[in-house]
């Protein structure tokens, strides 16, 4: 229970493309909201999309049009789908749940998982 573990980082050059994933336990993926957060260096970490059990999503405004939040009920995995990607998307990049819904600040977050790197070179 609360266990998330992500995969799917890389080195990327501009424009390109990424996905991330995030494996949950069935318990959490089912009850918890879920959401992607990224913390480049010297920054404060920042949410970039989420997603609740009915599939309503929200995303960050310097992603919107170019990251897709998904999930997959059957496999209790969460995805991140980056296109068109810019040296600023370099961070890394955090799943995370949380049981209180989809507007709650970082730190009402219940779980994370233990971050995957991103870096997109121009």
């Amino acid at each position: 229970q609360g266990q998330l573990v992500e995969s799917g980082g890389g080195s990327v050059q501009a424009g390109g493309s990424l996905r991330l994933s995030c494996a949950a336990s069935e318990y959490t993926y089912s009850r918890y909201c879920m959401g992607w957060f990224r913390q480049a260096p010297g920054k404060e970490r920042e949410g970039v999309a989420t997603i609740d059990n009915d599939g309503n999503t929200n995303y960050a405004n310097s992603v919107k049009g170019r990251f897709t939040i998904s999930q997959d009920t059957a496999k209790n995995t969460l995805y991140l789908q980056m296109n068109s990607l810019k040296s600023e998307d370099t961070a890394m990049y955090y799943c995370a749940a949380v049981s209180r819904g989809c507007y709650s600040d970082q730190p009402d977050y219940n779980y994370w998982g233990q971050g995957t790197q991103v870096t997109v070179s121009s």
